[in-house]
């Protein structure tokens, strides 16, 4: 996942072109099966050229909500959010340990981002911002996720930090699963909306590298949180976007 992220950031500086087309990038909740093999067709394409194999599964259960990033209706990135249940959470495999005392502390609700894979030649910044923070909505909204774990190898560490705010817990440790090190990378949600507040209103930014300031707007947000809180309520809204955003792509 780390890979894919510090890839998709890497395309941003690529040279520019002389011809742009407009299109359209949907994000939505994959909640049938055809949205769930385009993701894990496009995780498994990804994953596989990155030497990660190519027979993960997108998981189906109500411990875990997958997204999906969509251009022009073909699914070009997906992410999947997962919360703490009887069985744990994947990052458990190698860093239970570290979770558990998170898991200790009162009205905690762990959760973790798995399954990441974007095309690299799509996304820019606002797009990334607008995949995270629908996520943290969602997060917050339905789970009440109090601390957000991933596992990335240490040298996109930086990233994480300094873009989205994570802070390492532990040591490196050894990912058998993937047989590489591996970092595991805490955010606390409630820095989350500060974060937020911050940059919206421009007071107590202590950095200008960040996803945060490109984070959805206020009326933005709360069409997301609107729509997530309809379709909780009605089966008949499943498989709606919860936001469109027109962006440049390279023709």
């Amino acid at each position: 996942m780390a890979r894919d992220m510090r890839q998709a950031v890497a395309s941003l500086k690529q040279a520019p072109v002389s011809k742009n087309l407009a299109r359209t990038l949907a994000l939505r909740l994959a909640e049938t099966t055809e949205d769930r093999e385009g993701a894990g067709q496009l995780l498994n394409r990804r994953f596989g050229w990155r030497g990660y194999g190519s027979e993960h599964q997108i998981p189906d259960d109500e411990s875990h909500t997958t997204f999906i990033a969509l251009a022009d209706e073909e699914i070009v990135g997906t992410i999947t959010l997962g919360v703490d249940a009887p069985g744990g959470l994947a990052v458990d495999s190698v860093f239970k340990d570290e979770i558990d005392r998170f898991r200790a502390a009162p009205g905690a609700q762990v959760c973790e981002l798995i399954k990441f894979a974007f095309e690299t030649e799509l996304p820019d910044q606002q797009n990334l911002a607008m995949l995270f923070h629908t996520v943290f909505l969602y997060g917050l909204q339905n789970h009440r996720c109090t601390d957000l774990f991933i596992e990335v190898n240490p040298r996109h560490r930086r990233f994480y930090q300094n873009m989205l705010g994570f802070t390492p817990v532990g040591d490196l440790r050894t990912n058998p699963s993937v047989d590489a090190p591996s970092q595991l990378m805490w955010l606390n949600v409630s820095d989350v909306e500060e974060s937020i507040a911050s940059y919206r209103s421009g007071v107590g930014i202590t950095r200008t590298r960040s996803l945060y300031s490109l984070f959805l707007s206020h009326s933005e947000e709360r069409a997301i949180k609107l729509r997530l809180e309809e379709r909780r309520q009605s089966d008949q809204l499943r498989g709606r976007n919860l936001i469109e955003r027109s962006f440049q792509a390279a023709a």
